[in-house]
């Protein structure tokens, strides 16, 4: 394998021009469904607006009681749209899936989710302000009589209750002290707070069923939400998990914290499975198998085996070196946008850090690519993974391979100490047409972001930049 740090001034060979890739159908269609989401987002959100306009809401705002009282619906109108939007973005819809990645959508969930919890506190406040005619010495009367006469507050008020906890386990702060495998747990308390707000919603009166137009889009969408996670969620899984059977066949070290473990089961050539793509999995081999972890694939899948790779950190990854063979798994998958599907260039750099090459060591083996058109840069802190696989898959595939070891200067650095002070400089010699390439990105967030931030500057457009990070 070419060590980068040894010939830091060196650049890798540059391939010739190799003949574009015909149109790629997916991107195009990925694009469309971006656009029709957002469409769909803003068009909902602007539907029940409309109908709070058609039931006097913006009259009712030049009088104080009944303004606060008209906000109250609109935001509690609003928050409900978007937390439904919530539920269908993490739902594992294929086609958002597709569209987006799990890490997109996982930002725009954590967007839409805040921005739904704080409409909903303004909902509640001026609600109850509202009723309370404005008087602030009222209110505390009035939200007793809301909940103890008006049907669903009750247990609107414990739905309240389950989504401040998910929202509090949200915030950064507190998910760096929590391993993620509680997290996870909590999370799905989520599910809980969106079904206790239904029966609020439902007897509400005109803003949610005045209309068979509005009983219609609100009933809509709650039974697509439902469908969603039944299906994809819920169903899916148990029909994939009962036809092929998943198991652990061998456990590898592959270095002093990172282990592969090798799977196999019946007819998983039937598996829509991408190189670079991730599972969740959980083994049922005793304490903490109720609980599922993030795994990317390591090796291009042939339809009679996996193998994922991970490195000790969560109590589901820490674990995996103790399996043993015939461990039963169950998983979910296969998911993430990291594939060829988002491919749109002949010439691929494939660029991770630490742990976030495993992906890329599948997407080295399985792109379509001619001698010299993938270049692998693999920085590590101390010993680099997949050394001799990806030897072989450099001498049988004519891949360009780069290493770039040791600690980093400061915390900035995205390439390491190899690259001296001038990392865009030391990107542009090693790869000197990385603004015509499709560049693959994993590893952790923070390093992601900072490769971004590098390539952009090294004029790779956004994108042509494909990114998976392992944060949560």
């Amino acid at each position: 394998m070419t060590a980068l740090a040894d010939t830091p001034t060196a650049p890798l060979p540059v391939p010739a021009a190799a003949p574009g890739l015909p149109g790629n159908a997916s991107s195009r269609a990925d694009a469309t469904v971006r656009t029709a989401a957002a469409l769909v987002l803003w068009l909902g959100l602007l539907l029940v607006t409309s109908w709070w306009t058609a039931d006097g809401g913006v009259g009712d705002l030049a009088r104080w009681g009944d303004g606060l009282s008209a906000v109250g619906r609109l935001t509690g109108l609003w928050s409900a749209d978007l937390l439904l939007v919530q539920v269908l973005l993490m739902s594992r819809l294929p086609p958002l899936e597709h569209a987006f990645g799990r890490d997109r959508l996982a930002r725009t969930h954590r967007v839409v989710g805040f921005l739904s919890f704080d409409l909903m506190l303004v909902h509640i406040g001026t609600i109850v302000l509202g009723y309370a005619s404005g008087r602030w010495s009222a209110v505390p009367g009035t939200a007793w009589e809301l909940v103890r006469d008006e049907p669903g507050i009750l247990l609107s008020v414990a739905g309240t209750v389950c989504l401040v906890l998910v929202v509090v386990t949200s915030l950064r702060a507190a998910r760096r002290k929590l391993r993620y495998e509680s997290w996870h747990l909590l999370h799905l308390y989520a599910y809980l707070g969106v079904g206790l707000a239904l029966p609020h919603q439902l007897w509400t009166g005109t803003d949610f069923l005045g209309s068979p137009a509005r009983t219609l889009y609100w009933w809509g969408l709650w039974a697509a939400a439902l469908a969603a996670v039944l299906v994809w969620r819920v169903g899916l899984p148990l029909v994939r998990n009962l036809r092929h059977g998943l198991r652990v066949t061998s456990v590898a070290r592959e270095s002093s914290d990172v282990v592969s473990v090798y799977m196999t089961g019946r007819r998983l050539d039937r598996l829509p499975f991408r190189s670079g793509q991730f599972i969740s999995a959980r083994f049922l081999d005793g304490p903490g198998s109720s609980r599922s972890n993030p795994f990317s694939l390591s090796a291009a899948p042939d339809g009679r085996s996996l193998r994922i790779t991970a490195k000790g950190l969560g109590g589901g990854s820490a674990r995996l070196a103790s399996l043993r063979p015939g461990t039963r798994v169950l998983f979910e998958g296969p998911y993430g946008r990291l594939s060829s599907r988002v491919r749109t260039r002949p010439r691929v750099l494939l660029l991770g850090a630490g742990v976030g090459i495993t992906p890329l060591r599948a997407l080295a083996e399985d792109l379509e690519a001619g001698p010299g058109d993938i270049t692998v840069l693999q920085r590590c802190t101390t010993e680099p993974l997949f050394v001799r696989e990806l030897e072989v898959l450099a001498a049988e595939r004519g891949l360009l391979l780069g290493v770039l070891p040791g600690p980093r200067p400061h915390p900035g650095s995205v390439l390491g100490a190899a690259a001296g002070p001038d990392e865009l400089g030391a990107l542009l010699t090693w790869v000197p047409d990385v603004a015509d390439r499709d560049v693959f990105l994993c590893g952790p967030t923070a390093w992601t972001d900072g490769a971004e931030r590098l390539l952009h500057a090294a004029g790779v457009p956004r994108d042509h930049i494909h990114t998976e990070s392992f944060g949560w």
